[in-house]
């Protein structure tokens, strides 16, 4: 499905289990539309803190760790409004109180594109899958419809925080097993590095971490039909209407 050209979106909303998800999934096409002068809002549904077991940091020391990485990240390809919802790593379910909390985002966001994980189960990529991937991507889904536009959903983000109902055009979905959708970001794979160099809890120990996403990438642009050498993201298109 192609999805709306990027000239009739303004504002991007980015839903995510945990700091680093968004950079190894989609940064290099964030950073396209940050480029072409798009707002790009962040939020984290955890702060990350069961990651890292090889930095040498301690559980309690991750959490704080991986905000501060997470916004250079963001800072990296040109993404300043980041938020944690602060869930327990691991913990996460698509419960009514994350959806409110999501609901929250997209109301004060008022985004006309979503990107989120995929809810669905993707065999062929187990770590794409994690559990708190999944329960993020169900909850995002379902904060978009029905409730973001639905003025009788949460009735107190309306009546006690003036939180008008708003619908959201498309979502973007990574990590989904069949996409529809493919972004060359083969111009803005050095921004996409950078990002990921900026996790180093998560990626200092990886001395093959750029050949690894670039053959993820390169194996992407096969797919798409794009030359030898280039590089892209995948993604299923939703039209939420």
């Amino acid at each position: 499905m192609e999805p709306l050209a990027d000239t009739e979106i303004k504002r991007v909303l980015v839903i995510n289990a945990h700091p680093d998800d968004s950079d190894f999934g989609a940064s290099g096409t964030i950073a396209q539309w940050v480029k072409a002068g798009i707002e790009v809002a962040y939020v984290f549904c955890t702060n990350g803190d069961q990651g890292g077991e090889e930095s040498g940091f301690t559980k309690e020391q991750m959490p704080a760790i991986r905000q501060r990485e997470q916004r250079a990240a963001g800072a990296a390809i040109g993404v300043t409004d980041i938020t944690f919802l602060n869930y327990v790593d691991g913990h996460l379910e698509a419960t009514l109180a994350l959806r409110k909390d999501i609901v929250r985002r997209i109301r004060i966001s008022k985004p006309d594109r979503m990107l989120c994980q995929s809810p669905e189960r993707n065999w062929d990529r187990i770590g794409a899958s994690h559990p708190d991937h999944l329960a993020a991507g169900e909850a995002a889904i379902q904060a978009v419809y029905p409730d973001a536009r639905n003025p009788f959903a949460f009735t107190d983000l309306l009546d006690a925080e003036g939180l008008q109902p708003h619908r959201v055009k498309e979502v973007w979905m990574m990590g989904f097993a069949n996409p529809d959708h493919w972004v060359d970001i083969t111009d803005t794979f050095d921004l996409k590095m950078k990002a990921l160099h900026a996790h180093a809890s998560q990626t200092s120990h990886n001395k093959e971490l750029e050949n690894m996403v670039r053959e993820w990438g390169q194996r992407n642009a096969g797919i798409a039909g794009l030359p030898e050498g280039r590089i892209a993201e995948a993604f299923k298109i939703i039209n939420t209407n």
